[in-house]
């Protein structure tokens, strides 16, 4: 699997890591299905409650809202844009998934009334003014699987393509 981030989606996360400082933030990745199995991360959210130091919990109930206004705005074309999965920082440990952030994305996953075929999970880290990351797909019944990660230089241009530094 692939993941494309362009230049903006980078900026983005960087200026809520910054903000954020040493809390704990995330919020939903929403992505655009551009064939095979790439996808692009078109927008995310933040959710700015809910974490410390050490932790991040997420609200359902924002992210319900979060996703309806997605799918509205997006005319319901799921085949195209939908639901990528989630994403939040580490800032003040490596960005990989803990043992909580991968039973939560095992339970969202699992989870029938979710529907999802797979979610990927990022987990970022600010390093200056870079981004440090990893990136996991969960599907039901398998193991997680790194992800691909890679930002759009030319984001009408797919295969202008570098490759993120992930761990």
């Amino acid at each position: 699997m692939q993941i494309l981030l362009n230049l903006e989606i980078v900026s983005g996360f960087l200026t809520e890591l910054r903000s954020a400082g040493s809390r704990e933030i995330g919020g939903l990745l929403f992505g655009e299905h551009i064939g095979g199995d790439a996808f692009r991360v078109v927008e995310f959210t933040v959710q700015k409650r809910g974490g410390n130091h050490g932790s991040f919990v997420r609200n359902p109930d924002e992210h319900n809202e979060e996703l309806q206004r997605f799918f509205e705005k997006t005319g319901e074309n799921h085949t195209r844009f939908n639901y990528l999965g989630e994403w939040h920082s580490h800032p003040s440990f490596p960005p990989v998934p803990s043992v909580q952030d991968v039973e939560t994305m095992h339970g969202i996953v699992n989870n029938p009334e979710v529907g999802a075929n797979f979610l990927v999970l990022l987990i970022l880290r600010r390093k200056a003014d870079a981004l440090a990351m990893s990136a996991m797909v969960f599907r039901s019944g398998y193991v997680p699987e790194p992800v691909q990660v890679y930002t759009e230089l030319r984001p009408e241009s797919p295969p202008a393509r570098r490759r993120i530094r992930t761990l």
